[in-house]
């Protein structure tokens, strides 16, 4: 028999077991590694929120043999009470089938998985907020934004006095996406101003010194502007757009702040898929006048108008990714929630039946069943947090399922907000994502607010038709 050499020696039959046997353990732990038991462990967020009254259980698909062999330990470092089996404690030790404690006061509180009661196995850290209430939305709104500078959004060829078509902006180095924010030292509001600047500069034979933002980066161009024989006007050969409009549904209003929330999803501009950076904006009224269905491959869309002489008006502090922020001018109502809900956070929402408000027609939010369909566990916010599935016979028949100006539209499953409607699957209108209520009232602020409130002890015992393709 002749042996591999290996650093001058035989590689023994002991030695080629020991590899056979490390192989096949790496097999059968990246076996275990893809069981639903494993992806929940290892997805089991280190950090969560729960409401002052909730029992603090984490939700662990492990199986029953494999729990009955792990202690919990729930515990406060800040001397916070758990109330348990009528006591109030600072630490309880349970096994997962035994009640587990609740939280009676904001605060924050640890949880110690340990096999066999000492193999520390993880550790979850727990906020405890005071329960947030909001009234849910439903209304139709009107979006219109106007963005910092004036977007390019494509070239258009010059075609000048001998016929020849040119680029001079796109020679120069400008890119479609980037936002132009100043001409010649004067700062760019809209697509007008900036064109009535170039006209002249060009009329004086003056080159142009173009500022424009591309990411996070500021350049300065230099261009000359050409004489157009089809438009009889000096130009550079670029498509721009200054603002947006579109419609789409309010999500939830928080009476204290004034802070409301909607669409779920950033506003982006439909040609570059770039976020349009926020100069100024607001909110209004929309009615809807009609509906264009959803079909497989094409997405379907609320047709609105504004109606800005109504009460449901407010501005736009930020787009973000989670949708549009900003302070109602007026307290607004839900006549068909006429008391606040709570807001759920992650670990509350379950698949399973739930309900969706939104305005097909007119101004009227009305109910409609849907079903969540799964929970993605998120370490950061996302706005696929939910999958959905439209089951209302009725709405259906109406838009064939999520369709354009639906988004933001709030998802409540037993009485609580949980998110909002996001995203619409292009290959299937009857189903979609959904972002949580959690992660934009953290975008809103509103969470970070109770957080302080806590700390300081103050608290009691679309895509858019002209705006994205993709998204609603």
């Amino acid at each position: 028999m002749i042996w591999a050499m290996r650093g001058g020696k035989g590689v023994t039959p002991m030695h080629r077991l020991r590899q056979q046997l490390g192989i096949f353990l790496a097999f059968v732990v990246l076996l275990a590694s893809l069981t639903p038991a494993a992806q929940s462990y290892f997805q089991l967020p280190t950090t969560q929120r729960f409401s002052v009254g909730e029992e603090l259980k984490l939700n662990i698909n492990f199986p029953e043999q494999f729990l009955q062999k792990i202690n919990f330990y729930v515990h406060s470092k800040d001397g916070n009470k758990l109330l348990y089996e009528e006591k109030l404690k600072e630490e309880q030790k349970i096994s997962y089938k035994q009640s587990w404690p609740i939280a009676v006061e904001p605060g924050k509180y640890h949880i110690d998985m340990k096999l066999f009661g000492f193999i520390p196995l993880k550790s979850v850290s727990i906020d405890v907020m005071p329960k947030i209430q909001v009234v849910p939305g439903g209304h139709s709104i009107g979006v219109l934004m106007r963005s910092k500078g004036v977007m390019v959004v494509g070239y258009s060829p010059i075609v000048n006095e001998q016929g020849e078509k040119k680029y001079p902006a796109k020679e120069a180095g400008v890119q479609v996406g980037d936002l132009i924010l100043a001409i010649n030292d004067q700062s760019i509001t809209t697509d007008g101003e900036a064109a009535s600047i170039i006209d002249k500069l060009g009329f004086e034979n003056k080159p142009i010194k173009i500022q424009v933002k591309r990411k996070n980066k500021i350049l300065n161009l230099t261009l000359h502007p050409q004489y157009c024989s089809e438009t009889k006007r000096y130009r550079v050969g670029l498509y721009i757009r200054d603002s947006a409009a579109g419609v789409g549904t309010l999500t939830f209003y928080e009476p204290k702040s004034g802070i409301y929330g909607a669409l779920g999803h950033i506003i982006a501009d439909p040609e570059t898929s770039n976020q349009i950076k926020l100069g100024e904006g607001k909110i209004i009224n929309a009615s809807i006048q009609g509906i264009n269905q959803g079909e497989k491959g094409k997405p379907g869309e609320k047709i609105g108008t504004f109606i800005d002489n109504t009460n449901l008006s407010g501005n736009i502090s930020k787009n973000s990714q989670l949708g549009i922020i900003g302070k109602l001018n007026f307290p607004i109502s839900n006549s068909l929630y006429p008391n606040m809900v709570p807001v759920a956070f992650a670990n509350q929402v379950k698949e399973g039946p739930a309900e969706i408000l939104t305005v097909v027609e007119g101004e009227k939010i009305e109910k409609f069943d849907i079903l969540i369909e799964k929970v993605n566990v998120q370490q950061r916010p996302d706005t696929k947090g939910l999958v959905i599935r439209i089951t209302d016979p009725r709405l259906l028949s109406i838009t064939g399922g999520i369709i354009q100006g639906m988004s933001g539209s709030p998802i409540i499953q037993n009485g609580q907000l949980v998110g909002a409607v996001t995203h619409v699957f292009i290959n299937d209108p009857t189903r979609g994502y959904g972002v949580l209520a959690e992660w934009m009232l953290y975008e809103a602020g509103i969470l970070q607010l109770n957080e302080t409130a806590v700390s300081k002890g103050a608290y009691a015992p679309f895509f858019y038709n002209n705006i994205c393709r993709i998204l609603l």
